[in-house]
């Protein structure tokens, strides 16, 4: 099973792959994982990434591959990975596919987590963490009982300062417009799957379960 995750921001395409994972004992492989481990272990690429970092520099896609195809030789990927963070854009999508199919290990599906603009823009903004025990709550869709206090251990609540709209528009826009030719990518090889995100956890797990079944 060999799949990448779209989804903006929001989406909960990290709730639905931390449930996949447990259904199906495959691997979630994030490129931000990758590149703090790297960088943390010292490796090659680990010191090649945080030079480009340390400059101010984006690390390049030669690198973000290299860590990729290292992450593949490991033997806990044998039954399969979710590909999330990686690519972001057609040229990344195309480099990666050159490279698992040099493998022999090319994707399976891109399965994409919609929802709309304005869920997303309300889902972000709404965001609040417990300062103490990290309980998430959202003042539009899922409000603490107490404003400002965790209905949980009763500590304060906090919002990120940039979950502000202005912010979160700019993030989501970069998204729509990198997604898009990814889209068309994917579903032009007729592996591009779409799954509803605006409804209960548990249906859009349902439907991801119906389909990597089918694979």
């Amino acid at each position: 099973m060999r799949i990448v995750l779209l989804g903006a921001p929001g989406s909960g395409k990290g709730t639905q792959a931390k449930r996949l994972i447990d259904i199906y004992g495959i691997v979630q492989i994030s490129t931000g994982d990758l590149l703090r481990a790297a960088v943390a272990a010292n490796t090659d690429l680990g010191r090649a990434a945080k030079a480009a970092m340390d400059n101010g520099q984006l690390v390049s896609d030669e690198i973000v591959l290299g860590m990729i195809r290292e992450r593949l030789s490991k033997e806990d990927t044998a039954k399969g990975y979710i590909l999330d963070g990686f690519p972001r854009n057609l040229a990344q999508a195309e480099a990666l596919d050159i490279m698992l199919n040099e493998l022999g290990q090319p994707l399976q599906a891109a399965i994409y987590l919609e929802v709309p603009f304005k869920d997303l823009m309300q889902r972000l903004t709404g965001r609040e963490t417990c300062s103490n025990c990290g309980a998430s709550f959202n003042r539009y869709t899922n409000p603490p009982k107490k404003k400002n206090i965790c209905d949980f251990c009763g500590g304060k609540l906090v919002h990120r300062a940039d979950d502000n709209e202005e912010t979160v528009s700019k993030r989501l826009k970069v998204f729509e417009s990198q997604t898009a030719p990814l889209v068309e990518y994917y579903a032009k090889q007729n592996k591009l799957h779409r799954i509803d995100g605006t409804r209960e956890i548990s249906q859009i797990t349902a439907d991801f379960r119906k389909l990597l079944d089918a694979l």
